[in-house]
């Protein structure tokens, strides 16, 4: 059994970790950790887990995570590069779901997250954790940096038309939407019932810290620099707990069977979705599973491809990734733990 540790366990990336881990048949939970509710039990503070947590939240400078074969960091940015480095001399492996690790320049990260990096060294070991991509070399990681919720969404739409070379690269959009739990539990007047709820609105519009891990993403597909990459990239948040839903724009610059490109490259993907033409995803058609549904549309035969691509923004991106990229190191089946059904309404 895999021993597998959580730190910052009360969040919503941490809970949804603890449900997928607690029934994965190779894991045992060993460790969860919060400051704030030390001693308290996870099944009193998240009732859906009675009966299948036992565990009590401990302070993370007790807790016995140097004695885990894998630690995840569901923590705000800034806290897994303190703390990876000590973690991987003592022989752990480490699955990061904040940004600390996403981005290779590590100037550029220092700009769009606000603060100096504590770890640079171990930047440019981590691997990036979008499976689809990185397979292989996630097989082989101590480290991985787990992809964001939005990124995971547009790259997977953009992948194959990028790894083609059939788009015009300078001009690509991502219109982007998540539902509140993206924002993470806390109390923020942006994301409390009465403020998010019958509303709509854009945000990061001058610049929103994903669009370099994405621009960074596409450059690795494309085999480019990612100043090449031209990305109009704009988030916004919708009246809904759960979900993602990116439509993403590229002009074509030369003719393919688009539908047949994106069934070819997600012939052998398990939790990637190609739909048949003319199909518009939901998101709850992903609620609460690891899965991407993509469709492709061309409107009025013209020159501009629409992708409709929709994820869970806790699983797919965030904890059922983690949970994912964790069986691909630890040589396990990739779908273990997590064939679930999504869930409707």
């Amino acid at each position: 059994m895999i021993k597998a540790g959580i730190v910052g366990g009360t969040g919503y990336t941490g809970v949804e970790l603890l449900r997928l881990l607690a029934r994965h048949p190779d894991v045992e939970l060993a460790a969860i950790t919060s400051r704030g509710d030390a001693g308290s039990a996870v099944a009193d503070m998240f009732p859906s887990l009675r009966g299948a947590v036992g565990l009590n939240f401990s302070d993370p400078k007790e807790a016995p995570l140097g004695d885990c074969d894998v630690v995840f960091f569901a923590t705000p940015n800034g806290i897994a590069m303190q703390q990876a480095g000590e973690l991987l001399k003592a022989g752990v492996r480490v699955i990061d779901l904040a940004a600390d690790f996403r981005i290779k320049d590590i100037a550029l990260w220092e700009k769009w997250y606000g603060m100096t990096h504590a770890s640079p060294e171990l930047v440019a070991e981590a691997v990036y954790g979008l499976p689809e991509v990185n397979r292989e070399a996630i097989r082989k990681a101590r480290l991985v940096a787990n992809p964001g919720c939005y990124p995971t969404a547009t790259q997977l739409g953009f992948l194959p038309l990028v790894e083609a070379g059939c788009v015009d690269l300078g001009r690509l959009i991502a219109d982007a939407k998540s539902g509140v739990s993206g924002a993470g539990r806390k109390a923020e007047i942006g994301i409390l019932f009465s403020e998010a709820s019958d509303n709509f609105k854009a945000y990061g519009v001058p610049g929103h810290r994903h669009l370099p891990e994405i621009r960074q993403g596409l450059a690795q597909f494309a085999g480019k620099a990612a100043s090449e990459i031209g990305l109009t990239f704009v988030p916004h948040l919708t009246p809904m707990i759960r979900g993602i839903h990116s439509t993403l724009y590229a002009r074509i610059t030369h003719e393919e069977d688009f539908q047949a490109l994106f069934e070819r490259r997600f012939a052998n993907e398990p939790f990637v979705d190609v739909l048949p033409p003319k199909s518009h995803p939901d998101t709850r058609s992903v609620r609460a599973a690891n899965t991407c549904r993509i469709a492709l549309h061309r409107p009025q035969g013209g020159d501009t491809l629409v992708v409709l691509s929709v994820i869970d923004n806790l699983v797919k991106g965030a904890a059922g990734q983690a949970v994912q990229n964790m069986n691909l190191m630890f040589g396990l089946d990739e779908c273990s733990g997590l064939l679930q059904v999504p869930v409707l309404p």
